[in-house]
Parts: C-alpha cells; sequence; structure tokens
C-alpha cells in the first residue's frame, strides 16, 4: 500500500506522519528506501518531503513499488508546488503498477475551528475572542504552520489592559520562517518575469489574469511566461476562477516589502488606476493605492468618496478609520477640514469611535475659522461621543449644551443636541430635566422635516419615558420605523429598540426586554450601528444577571470586557455584572476590582442605574466586612445621586442595602425617611422590580426596628413579587429573611427550616457561594434538636468534612479567615483549622490550588 500526503508548505505534513507512525503497534518493523526487506512481518517506510529526495532513494521507491509487498506500507509526504515534475511524485518516470493500493491524503488550509482549537491551547479560552481567531485565520490563510508562529509571538507578548487582543493580530510582522519561504521563492523566478509577483503582492487579493497583467505592465507571451514561472517557483498559486494570488496575506507582505521602493510606487500607481476604472469603484482600497504612490490629493479624493459611500450604506464604521488617517495630517487643506471633520464625527457616533477620533474633533473645533453652525455640528457629535462612548458626560454635556447656541436656525443638528441633552442615564439633569429637552426636541424635529432626525428624537422620547416607568412609552415603542427604505432611520430604531431593551431591565420587565433586545439587535446588525448592536450585548449581559442565567455568564462578560474594554460606557454593564458575580461567590478582592477599581465607571459621573446598582453592591460588600461606617457614607452618597436625578425606578438595587447601612449605623430616623421617599418616587410608575424592592426595604426596617412579624410578611410580599418577575435570586434573599425572621420569634420551625434549606439549594444552583455557606450558617442555628449531630467527631479520613468542605470553598474564592469566620459564625481560630486540614487532604499548598481540586461538597 501506498499512501500519498499532499500539501503545501506549512500545512502539517510532517506532524500527520509524526501522528501516524506513533500510533503503529511496536510489531511493526521501520525501514528506509534500498534497506532489504524482511519477507514477513508488517513493514512501514517512511520518507519525508520526497520532492526533495536523492536520485537515488528515488530509484530505490520505483523499484520497490515496481514490485510492491503485501506487508509493506509506503508513506510519501510532498508539496505538490515543489515537485521537479507537476503532479508526479518520483519524477517523469512515476508509475504506479494496478496490485499497488494508492491512498492520497490532501492537507489544505485549516478551518476557523481548528484555529480556535490551536489558539485556546496556546492563549488560553480567555484571550481567544472571535475577532482574534478570525483576524489569525485571515493573516495566516489558515495555513497551519504560520498559525503557529503567529501564536508563539502572541504569547510572549503580555495583554494590554484595555485593548482587544485581536488588535494585536493588525500589528504583526511576518513570521521569519514564512518570509524566508516567500523570499526563496520570489528568488527563484527570473529576474524579468517578477513584476508579476510583485504585482500580486501590490494587489493583496487574488487575481484575475488580466488585472495582474495591468499592473505589472507585462503582455501576451511575456505575461503568460512570467506568470507560468511564479506559479511554479510557489510563489503564487492558483485560487480558483482564473485567478492567482499568495497563500496569505502576510504572504503577500513579505513579497511587497521586496519590491524597490520606486518600483513599487509605479505599482501602486497602476493598481489605483485599474481600481479607479471599474464600476462600482472601491473607493477605499483606491485610497490605499495612492496613498502608497504619494499622490496626496487623489488619496484624500478617494478617502472623501469612500466614507460618504459608507455612510449611505451603513457601515459608517469602515468609515472612520479612514477620515482619521486623513485629518491626523496636514494634508487636507482648510476648506475640506470641516467637511472631513463633520462626516468623521457622524460616522463615529453611531460607529465605535476611538481615541484619535476624539484628538481630532477636539482640535477642530479649537479652530477659531470654523464657522459657527459647522462647529455647533461638529461640538454636537464630540459631545455625544464623550457622553455616550467615552464615558466623559460632564465633559460632553458641556460641549452639548454649547451646540445648542451655536445650532440656532439649524433645526436639523439642533434636534439631536436637545435630543442628545434628554437622555436619561448620566447624572447631570434630574429626570424632569430631560424630559424638558425632549419635548423641546420634539418640537424642533417637526420643524426640520428630516426623517431620520425624527426618528432620532422619537427614540429618544422613548428612553426618558419609559426610564422613568411611564406607560406610554410602550406605544411609541410600537410606533418607531423599522422598515424604513432609510438606513439613518432604521439606524435610529435599532438604537431605540436597544435602549428600550435596556430601559425595561431596569424596570423589570425581562420577557418584554428580551423580546425588544433580540430585535433591536438583529436591526443594529443589519443597518450598520455598531455602537447600538454593542450596547444591547451589553444589555443582554445585566439581562441574564437579573433573571439568573448564571451559568456562563462571567466568560461572557469577559470576553465582551476584551472586545470593547477602551470604552468605558460600553462595558460598564459587563464590570458590573462581573463585580455581583463576584460578590455572591464570595470573591470580595475580584468584586472590589470590578466594581470600583481603575477601569470600573465613575459612580458620580457613570449611569445612574449602573451607579445605583454598584453602589448597592458596595454597601452590602462593606457590611459584610462590618465596616458599617463605611457602608452607611456609601448609602448616603448614593442616595444623594438618586435623589438629584429623582428616578426612584432606578433604587431597586440600591434601597434595601442602603436602608439596611443607614439602621445598622443607628440612623432610624434617616432610614425611614428614606423608605417614605422611595415610596412616593414610585408612585404611579410602572416598575415592578423597584416595586418589590419596596417591600424588601419596608421589611429591612420593620426587622431593625423589632418588628420582626411584619418583617416576615413583607419579606414574604417582597418575594412573592421577584418569583413573579422572575427573579431568582433577590427571591432567594428575601425568602431566606422571611424565614430568618419568623426563627427569631420562636416559630414553629419546620416550614423556616425547610425555606432556608431550599433556598440555599438556589443559591447552590446559582454559584453564589458566599450565600448558600451564610444561609447554612444560619441554618444551623435553629436545626431541630432531633436533627443535630451526636456528640463526637464524625471520622471522614481523607475526605473533607461537610464544614471543611465550606470552609475551604469559601477559601479558595478568595475570603480571609475573618471574613469566613464572620459568615460562617465561627471563631477565626477554627476557621484556620479546617482550612489546615482541607489543605493537607487535598495535597496542595495554596488557597488559590483549591479551587482546582474542589468538587462541588455534598451537604
Amino acid at each position: 500500500m501506498l499512501l500519498l500526503v499532499e500539501g503545501a508548505a506549512g500545512t502539517g505534513k510532517s506532524h500527520l506522519v509524526k501522528e501516524l507512525t506513533a500510533a503503529l503497534p511496536p510489531t511493526v518493523r521501520r525501514m528506509a528506501p534500498g534497506d532489504p526487506l524482511p519477507e514477513s512481518g508488517p513493514v512501514l517506510m517512511v520518507v519525508e518531503d520526497v520532492h526533495r529526495a536523492r536520485d537515488g532513494v528515488v530509484a530505490d521507491l520505483l523499484q520497490m513499488l515496481a514490485e510492491p509487498r503485501t506487508h509493506l506500507v509506503c508513506v510519501l509526504s510532498y508539496r505538490p508546488e515543489e515537485l521537479a515534475v507537476p503532479g508526479l511524485v518520483l519524477g517523469p518516470d512515476t508509475e504506479f503498477p494496478a496490485t499497488l493500493a494508492v491512498v492520497r491524503h490532501v492537507l489544505g488550509p485549516l478551518e476557523v475551528t481548528a484555529v480556535r482549537e490551536m489558539a485556546e491551547d496556546k492563549l488560553g479560552a480567555d484571550r481567544c475572542t472571535t475577532d482574534l481567531v478570525d483576524g489569525l485565520h485571515h493573516a495566516s490563510g489558515g495555513v497551519a504552520q504560520t498559525v503557529i508562529d503567529l501564536l508563539d509571538d502572541l504569547a510572549a507578548r503580555p495583554p494590554v489592559p484595555g485593548q482587544p487582543c485581536s488588535a494585536a493580530v493588525d500589528r504583526m510582522d511576518t513570521p521569519a520562517r514564512l518570509e524566508a519561504l516567500v523570499l526563496r521563492r520570489t528568488a527563484a523566478v527570473p529576474e524579468e518575469h517578477r513584476a508579476v509577483v510583485f504585482a500580486a503582492a501590490v494587489l493583496d487579493e487574488p487575481a484575475a489574469s488580466r488585472d495582474l497583467a495591468a499592473v505589472a505592465s507585462l503582455r501576451g507571451q511575456a505575461f503568460h511566461h512570467a506568470l507560468v514561472a511564479a506559479c511554479r517557483a510557489g510563489v503564487l498559486e492558483a485560487r480558483g476562477a482564473g485567478r492567482y494570488g499568495f497563500s496569505s496575506p502576510l504572504a503577500a507582505a513579505a513579497a511587497r516589502r521586496a519590491a524597490t521602493g520606486p518600483a513599487r510606487e509605479v505599482l501602486h500607481r497602476r493598481a489605483a488606476r485599474l481600481l479607479a476604472g471599474r464600476q462600482p469603484v472601491d473607493w477605499e482600497r483606491v485610497a490605499g493605492h495612492r496613498l502608497a504612490c504619494g499622490d496626496e490629493r487623489g488619496w484624500l479624493l478617494a478617502v472623501e468618496r469612500a466614507a460618504q459611500r459608507f455612510e449611505e450604506e451603513g457601515e459608517q464604521q469602515r468609515a472612520v478609520p479612514l477620515l482619521e488617517s486623513a485629518l491626523a495630517t496636514d494634508a487636507v487643506p482648510r476648506q475640506a477640514r470641516s467637511r472631513f471633520a463633520t462626516l468623521l464625527a457622524r460616522c463615529a457616533v453611531v460607529g465605535l469611535r476611538s481615541d484619535q477620533t476624539l484628538q481630532v474633533l477636539r482640535h477642530i473645533v479649537a479652530d477659531p475659522g470654523l464657522p459657527v453652525g459647522v462647529r455647533g455640528e461638529i461640538r454636537l457629535d464630540l459631545g455625544l461621543l464623550q457622553c455616550n462612548q467615552m464615558g466623559a458626560v460632564a465633559e460632553g454635556l458641556t460641549e452639548l449644551k454649547r451646540a445648542v447656541g451655536e445650532l440656532e436656525g439649524r433645526p436639523v443638528p439642533l434636534a439631536r443636541a436637545l435630543s442628545a441633552l434628554a437622555m436619561p442615564y448620566g447624572p447631570g439633569f434630574s429626570l424632569a430635566e430631560n424630559a424638558a429637552w425632549i419635548e423641546r426636541a420634539v418640537a424642533v424635529a417637526e420643524e426640520s422635516g428630516d426623517p431620520v432626525v425624527q426618528t432620532a428624537v422619537a427614540a429618544n422620547r422613548v428612553s426618558v419615558l419609559l426610564n422613568g416607568g411611564d406607560p406610554a412609552a410602550w406605544e411609541l415603542i410600537d410606533r418607531l420605523p423599522r422598515e424604513s427604505e432609510l438606513v439613518g432611520c432604521r439606524q435610529q430604531t435599532a438604537r431605540g429598540l436597544c435602549n428600550a431593551a435596556d430601559a425595561a431591565v431596569w424596570l423589570g420587565h425581562y420577557e418584554k426586554s428580551r423580546e425588544l433586545l433580540a430585535e433591536g439587535v438583529a436591526l443594529a446588525a443589519r443597518s450598520g450601528a455598531a455602537y447600538a448592536e454593542q450596547t444591547g450585548r451589553g444589555c443582554g449581559l445585566v439581562l441574564d444577571w437579573a433573571t439568573g442565567q448564571w451559568a456562563g455568564l462571567a466568560d461572557r462578560a469577559r470576553a465582551f470586557v476584551d472586545e470593547a474594554g477602551t470604552m468605558p460606557y460600553l462595558v460598564s454593564d459587563a464590570r458590573m455584572v462581573l463585580g455581583l458575580l463576584a460578590l455572591s461567590s464570595g470573591e470580595w478582592a475580584d468584586a472590589d476590582t470590578h466594581l470600583r477599581g481603575p477601569e470600573a465607571a465613575e459612580l458620580d459621573t457613570g449611569p445612574v442605574p449602573i451607579s445605583a446598582t454598584v453602589s448597592g453592591a458596595l454597601i452590602r460588600l462593606a457590611l459584610a466586612h462590618d465596616d458599617v461606617t463605611g457602608a452607611a457614607d456609601e448609602a448616603a452618597a448614593a442616595w444623594e445621586r438618586l435623589r438629584a436625578k429623582a428616578n426612584w425606578a432606578w433604587a431597586a438595587e440600591l434601597a434595601p442595602w442602603a436602608v439596611e447601612a443607614t439602621l445598622r449605623a443607628g440612623k432610624t430616623a434617616t432610614a425611614g425617611a428614606m423608605t417614605d421617599e422611595f415610596a412616593a418616587g414610585l408612585d404611579g410608575r410602572d416598575a415592578p422590580s423597584a416595586q418589590a424592592a419596596l417591600e424588601w426595604t419596608r421589611a429591612v426596617l420593620a426587622e431593625h426596628t423589632g418588628n420582626t412579624a411584619e418583617a416576615a410578611l413583607l419579606y414574604e410580599s417582597s418575594a412573592a413579587a421577584y418569583q413573579k418577575l422572575p427573579r431568582p435570586y433577590p427571591e432567594a434573599l428575601t425568602t431566606a429573611a422571611a424565614a430568618r425572621c419568623r426563627l427569631a420569634r420562636g416559630e414553629s420551625g419546620d416550614p423556616a427550616v425547610t425555606a432556608l434549606t431550599e433556598r440555599a439549594a438556589v443559591f447552590d444552583a446559582l454559584g453564589a457561594t458566599w450565600d448558600a455557606a451564610r444561609v447554612r450558617a444560619e441554618l444551623r442555628q435553629y436545626q431541630p434538636a432531633g436533627e443535630r449531630r451526636q456528640p463526637g467527631r464524625p471520622r471522614y479520613g481523607d475526605m473533607l468534612s461537610p464544614r471543611e468542605a465550606e470552609v475551604a470553598e469559601l477559601a479558595a474564592a478568595g475570603m480571609s479567615n475573618r471574613e469566613i469566620a464572620t459568615t460562617l459564625h465561627l471563631s477565626p481560630r477554627t476557621v484556620e483549622q479546617h482550612v489546615a486540614r482541607a489543605l493537607q487532604k487535598t495535597g496542595v499548598h495554596s488557597r488559590q490550588q483549591l479551587a482546582h481540586v474542589l468538587q462541588t461538597p455534598t451537604h
């Protein structure tokens, strides 16, 4: 039998042969060509890179295969592009007799899934975002060896905080191994034919023969011989449908650098002329070629036309880097800078900004020679970038208010500015002031007659009304134009739907939120509204947290942060979710980092509903550390922020903890006033989550003022409301609190003990390790006497006891001995002994290692 392993350079032939031979049983003998063959017994002969074999080896192989033996398997690997005679593995005398079984296995480029497996194995799954894997696959052309070399390079580079991992791929050079191969094969092409190689490198895509001929300036037989020579040398390859090119963009880059500078300029000029003659013109590629050949004026013209087309087609994200690159130079004349800047600002607001966009726009609005109206338009989009994508709300609102004064008499941009000032999430205005801005924006939008700006204002009006719990918003959502022929209207509708989904999450309308989110994200993806699509993904994380969909949620949130980590507003949802999950599992150091670390959103300037939720978590964290003063201070600051906003529908995640901290600080009257203020603020509002939290808050007040009977009823009322939403985590918290109150009153223990036991299981299922341990500690205090363990220590041998497992799980999460002791109502000394025994029994040497060896304990 003959097995032919065929594959271009770097496709993994040697790896495949190695795996094949490693799997053979020891009874199989290995032999080389020319060795005498035994008369019996299985024999394997492997010749790798047979295209490079000496003549004597080829002759031995031909002689052996002419009279094949049944007990012999011969494996030959080769590069088809380097065979002396195309298609003939052993040269012109290649012949396979009829009695020889021949199998050919062809190795081609890797699929994306295979690249992902390799990347995850080398870098870890947390770094392997979809963009990173797609970038690796594209840059390498799926060539296995190139993928390996790129991954080695990436692994040696530490991740840059706040920067997507995929950005590193865009900056990577051609690996040395691939560059040497390309240059060696290019050098093998006769010099008079190399122009076709460099032409293909400049075009940087599989190109038709006529295009290669035009750029190389070769015709007739001269071009034919050049293309044949390039293919025979293996530097170019047929890419289907009469097209030729390199194995990967990195291979093309290596050949492009090999061309001399003047020759490369000429090739780029020809490529620009070729592409400009097509219809429709790919102005983005034309711009790249004109820039490369030094045609500055032609480059700017192509950039502007490309950006205009991208905007028309709803692909603003592609326009942003083109416009940035132009405005970052001094090449743009003064009269054109305002056009470029206005176009950049519009595109950046719909797409995803970069820091360079912000710098460019700030520089331009400071130009005293800019017309007032133009400055107002650019300042408007600068303010939107700062508010929406930079998290610099105060600066953004200042720019927006200045823009309003500069845009008088220009209804379209004025309506946009007024509408932006109306957006309710920021802390700059009260909800009533937001409402006043939006009503003025509605009037100006009607005056403008522009359907896109009217849709934008309508979308913002939905946000203002719905976030305040106004039921009138639902009808307005239905009126948003999903099927408009104008891409701008569809983009604004997508934004409105995603914002409405976000508002519905904070209100507690989770089913409606999920429906709006699915519709909004899909429309955003179809219409090119990249920023709306990303905000929708962030909203989905909060929705999953609220509804108890915690399986894999932390991984999804971390991946989202990796992809969009440079935009504070965009990732504030994900960081909040990570902090809340870490808090519930007892990973308090991580919780603190996510909630108020250097990359977390500022509480005083960030989105108010997120600030309120984060403050609620920080209060709870402080109370867990028995830092009552810190908890009360955080409660007072958070309450003032919410009071200034005057939207109490956003107090759902703050109020119970803020009131508890205030009560524990001994300020009973203040806590009562806070509860009354919360209740008054919800009057007439459609906010189911806040209403459930109001019952919880009243229960906390009743419990801490000695009214445990009333507290139990209020906790149960709150739990019933949360169950209806549904919200399993706060439902479990309030049910456990009700049981605690009933047990404290000395009521019949069975129902309450059952409730505590069941809620501990709920916390386990969610992954809320700390809450589960805390509830079980409370349960032990009230466990019926007949169920208590009999005196004497039970023997567990090398197994962890239930208490040791409980302590070990909290220690592995990062809690200190004192924190564990507080949670489980144990002494720090007892906790220390449990941790020591857990380390001994599991055979590890640190708390961090415990996380890898612990199994879920059986309680």
